[in-house]
């Protein structure tokens, strides 16, 4: 039996739809806009210097430390032929990843060769590469499955002679990159191994996490906005929930390990009870004991009020950002690493540990939940630390808040002043009914947002400008999305540090973590009390594509851009 073509099965009448609706390019990508003919955009314009480079970052980048200075603007350009381009995708999966490769084969034509690398790095190494010639099936759709991807690191002098060989075999004059921060850095390093052979390399800003960001420039990574309002529409039921049963308590875990820009831009979105900013937990310094101890009285004035039930929203990565147990997690990575730890059975380890960790340690390790000290016993990964994805973090502050719950209703007068008689009275009948949640696959692979699609198919135009113009090493970018947008292209040396990692000094694209002082993080801060007693819950509903609501983009974007409404124009 033959098996049938992939897309034939990529047939419901949503997706259909998806693939009729229209993709909205810039305008300067059109070099006669009477005829709508398209081409590459020309990358001149110097538009911003950063900070000079480190000696060390020289050193690593000789070639592209010495050709690059600057983010760089655009202008009209002419038409390229005789190029054979390839693209891969790196890292999971992100919402709008299609539409990459369908801006590049538009904006490469007929007169150019774009071969897709199946499986991603990995299958660069192998060299596993086909010819794109027909992308009408995967417009508008969401999901890496068109390629693939997976999250090989091409950091050895063997792998790089791999990757110099299928250049050479392939004759390419260029490789597109789409991925995260970790795999635009090493987008730098091909770029840099390969400027011999004249293969220019270009990176595309993806994740759904939204922690590569280079403000204005790039002001958010593809994939987050869809990924948001997916989950922005489930905690939004959930919150229409709470007050209709009147009973529970629902703590929602959702990714992001490294940064909180879901979690903001989703309370921003839901407006939930509560809202857990690990980089804010992490600048307070706060231990584990005076959060629980906020967010449990928290509850209790909501019980008082008459409001058994709530929203609480946890960034996977929190547990990381709290100092106590940041510490103990640093002791135990030490501690696991040793190999008469690593021989023993999960159940062998507890009195072990116990028993090699600081007074301090100690103290935090056996003040947490059961089934948290059971996950942070578990097996590391291959760099030896702990895979923070797999740690029940929800459980954790629903442990922990349950119990702490109980100790100030046995006494609460020493946790509250002022109380009434019919406060004590509903303190004393309060049950906390929590339950858990963990949004997080769902989010990587729905169908793009509109604004998702139409920036991911301007960032593969701007991405196949600048690969065949030959900017290599650079990231490209959309910016002044309010107002129709700019392609703009990064140099990726500018964007790296050092930063110690395992031991050695890794040279790295910095994550762009949630700021304090930003316009997003403000405007949470100043509504959320509000948000904290009364019922002030927003369900945004399901992703739009038709109508107004279906050209916003993320809130968190607008504010922090100083956009005048959420409303995005991008393209003619």
């Amino acid at each position: 039996m033959t098996t049938p073509a992939l897309y034939d099965t990529q047939n419901s009448p949503f997706e259909r739809m998806l693939r009729e609706l229209p993709l909205q390019p810039l305008s300067v990508f059109f070099s006669d806009k009477a005829s709508l003919e398209m081409a590459p955009v020309q990358f001149s314009e110097v538009l911003f210097h950063g900070d000079p480079l480190s000696a060390d970052i020289q050193a690593t980048f000789p070639v592209l430390s010495h050709q690059h200075r600057g983010i760089l603007g655009s202008r009209k350009g002419t038409p390229v032929t005789g190029k054979n381009i390839a693209v891969f995708f790196s890292g999971g999966p992100a919402a709008g990843g299609h539409n990459v490769i369908v801006g590049l084969k538009d904006i490469l034509g007929d007169h150019n060769r774009l071969y897709g690398v199946k499986a991603g790095p990995k299958g660069l190494l192998a060299g596993d590469l086909f010819e794109i010639t027909d992308v009408s099936g995967i417009r508008n759709t969401g999901g890496f499955d068109f390629l693939g991807s997976d999250r090989t690191k091409i950091t050895t002098s063997e792998q790089f002679e791999k990757v110099r060989h299928w250049v050479s075999h392939y004759k390419l004059d260029g490789i597109v990159v789409v991925g995260g921060d970790d795999s635009n850095t090493n987008a730098a390093f091909l770029a840099e191994k390969l400027s011999d052979l004249k293969c220019t390399v270009v990176g595309v800003p993806k994740t759904i996490d939204g922690d590569l960001q280079v403000w204005p420039w790039v002001p958010i990574s593809f994939g987050f906005d869809t990924a948001t309002r997916i989950y922005a529409e489930l905690v939004g039921n959930i919150l229409k929930d709470t007050p209709s049963s009147r009973k529970y308590w629902h703590f929602i875990k959702l990714m992001g390990r490294s940064a909180s820009h879901i979690a903001l831009e989703v309370a921003l979105q839901t407006q939930p009870t509560m809202t857990l900013i690990s980089e804010e937990i992490a600048a307070r310094a706060h231990s584990l004991d005076i959060i629980v101890t906020d967010m449990a009285k928290g509850v209790l004035r909501r019980a008082m009020l008459g409001h058994a039930y709530g929203v609480v929203l946890v960034p996977e990565g929190v547990i990381e950002f709290i100092p106590d147990v940041a510490g103990l997690m640093g002791e135990l990575n030490e501690i696991m690493g040793d190999s008469e730890a690593q021989a023993l059975v999960v159940g062998a380890r507890h009195a072990y540990v116990v028993g090699h960790l600081s007074a301090d340690g100690k103290q935090a390790f056996l003040s947490l939940p059961e089934v948290i000290q059971t996950k942070l016993l578990m097996d590391r990964d291959s760099h030896g630390n702990l895979q923070v994805s797999q740690i029940p973090s929800e459980l954790l502050f629903v442990e922990s808040i349950a119990a702490k719950v109980h100790v100030i209703q046995t006494n609460p007068r020493a946790f509250f002043s002022d109380l009434s008689e019919k406060d004590l009275a509903a303190l004393a009948k309060f049950l906390f009914t929590p339950l858990t949640h963990f949004f997080g696959y769902e989010g990587r692979c729905g169908a793009p947002s509109r604004f998702d699609a139409a920036y991911t198919y301007n960032l593969g135009l701007a991405a196949g400008s600048a690969v065949v113009q030959g900017l290599t090493g650079h990231m490209v970018g959309i910016t002044d999305m309010a107002t129709g947008g700019r392609a703009v292209a990064l140099p990726l040396t500018g964007l790296i540090h050092a930063e110690r990692r395992h031991g050695k000094t890794s040279y790295v694209i910095k994550k762009a973590l949630v700021t304090l002082d930003s316009p997003a993080f403000q405007s949470f801060a100043a509504h959320r009390d509000a948000w904290a007693l009364g019922d002030c819950f927003s369900s945004p509903g399901p992703r739009q594509y038709t109508g107004p609501l279906s050209q916003l983009m993320p809130l968190s974007v607008a504010l922090n851009q100083g956009y005048a409404s959420s409303v995005y124009h991008l393209g003619v």
